[in-house]
């Protein structure tokens, strides 16, 4: 785990990442990001797009565990897009792509999900298993996210679900939910 002031400085990084795998790819431009806090190991923000809000909170991993020598930027994010009617996504940012038609697993205490994998990104199946882990997460302690990069190595991340239910809530009365 990071120390705290380390975090704090690598956060415009999270951010800057969390965003690419979010933002239109076509002509539709952000405008500027609005930090709406940091609580424990989650941090929640907003931002405009085409004057519609979009809500979202990240985390990175507390602990990467894996065979590999190199990997990119780590980290889950839960997105609101109220203007699309789509709240609760929940996605995964592995920092390496992962192998085609190999799942995710995800777990959180007794419960297990698998996502669906494309490029370095993982995502649930349909919004009611959206709703389902996001549940998880709020009553959870730690997400297990295990995965498999293209070239078949194996990565078991850890995530710390503290401060998950009071970013959870800014990002939700952010986006008027």
């Amino acid at each position: 785990m990071l120390p705290r002031h380390l975090t704090y400085l690598l956060a415009p990084l999270l951010v800057a990442g969390a965003l690419l795998a979010i933002l239109p790819t076509g002509g539709a431009q952000a405008q500027s990001i609005e930090r709406l806090g940091d609580f424990s190991d989650w941090s929640a923000f907003k931002y405009l797009d085409e004057g519609k809000p979009i809500c979202f909170m990240a985390s990175e991993p507390t602990k990467a565990e894996g065979t590999y020598s190199k990997r990119g930027e780590i980290h889950a994010m839960v997105t609101h897009r109220p203007g699309e009617n789509r709240v609760d996504e929940v996605s995964i940012q592995a920092g390496y792509p992962y192998k085609e038609g190999a799942p995710v697993e995800v777990q959180i205490g007794t419960m297990k999900l698998r996502l669906f994998t494309e490029g370095e990104s993982a995502w649930t199946v349909d919004k009611d298993t959206d709703k389902k882990l996001v549940q998880a997460m709020i009553k959870g302690s730690t997400m297990v996210v295990q995965g498999t990069s293209s070239r078949g190595n194996n990565t078991k991340d850890t995530y710390s679900l503290s401060g998950f239910t009071r970013a959870y809530q800014a990002i939700s009365q952010a986006c008027g939910l």
